[in-house]
């Protein structure tokens, strides 16, 4: 739907980028997608390298995503992500999410693409975001700290990408003349 704020994450699906961030809280990603007046769509693309058997199983969590109840609607996955299909993904997106478990990200080129292309960054304060982003140039997500259990971290992080895309992103995307 054109008119609906749509959130892209396309990219190599290595463990530590945590594409299935979102899926740690189903119930808010319901209300995310569900909500009558500011409803959120998300597309997903990527692929795993062959030998990655966690990062397959990434991308088989969000390829089932498309048909799980209560969100099937706003869900898209991609196949064949390439060069060609990444330049349609950015340009039809409103924001970009990168969600890296620092310190991993070394450089970011899926938030750099976009930004090269006039899109908006959601991301983790990691890789190039933790020194591009100045507050008004897009939304991070958490405070670029990590804890030393990765589960804390990724709880944190996702509970961060939630209240950031609820109290910011949401808001400012829908709230415009």
């Amino acid at each position: 739907d054109p008119n609906v704020l749509t959130i892209g994450f396309g990219r190599r699906f290595a463990t530590y980028k945590r594409a299935t961030l979102l899926l740690t809280n189903p119930d808010r990603l319901a209300a995310l997608v569900n909500d009558k007046e500011r409803p959120v769509q998300f597309v997903f693309a990527g692929k795993a390298h062959p030998d990655d058997q966690q990062a397959k199983d990434v991308v088989r969590r969000l390829f089932e995503l498309k048909r799980a109840p209560g969100v099937a609607r706003r869900v898209a996955f991609l196949e064949d992500y390439d060069i060609p299909l990444a330049g349609h993904l950015v340009a039809g997106c409103d924001l970009w999410v990168n969600v890296p478990r620092p310190p991993l990200e070394a450089s970011g080129t899926s938030g750099q693409k976009v930004v090269l292309n006039g899109g908006l960054n959601c991301s983790i304060l990691d890789g190039w975001w933790a020194e591009a982003y100045n507050g008004v140039n897009g939304f991070a997500i958490g405070n670029g700290r990590s804890h030393v259990d990765d589960a804390v971290t990724d709880r944190r992080d996702a509970e961060a990408l939630y209240d950031t895309l609820e109290q910011q992103v949401i808001p400012c995307f829908y709230d415009r003349d």
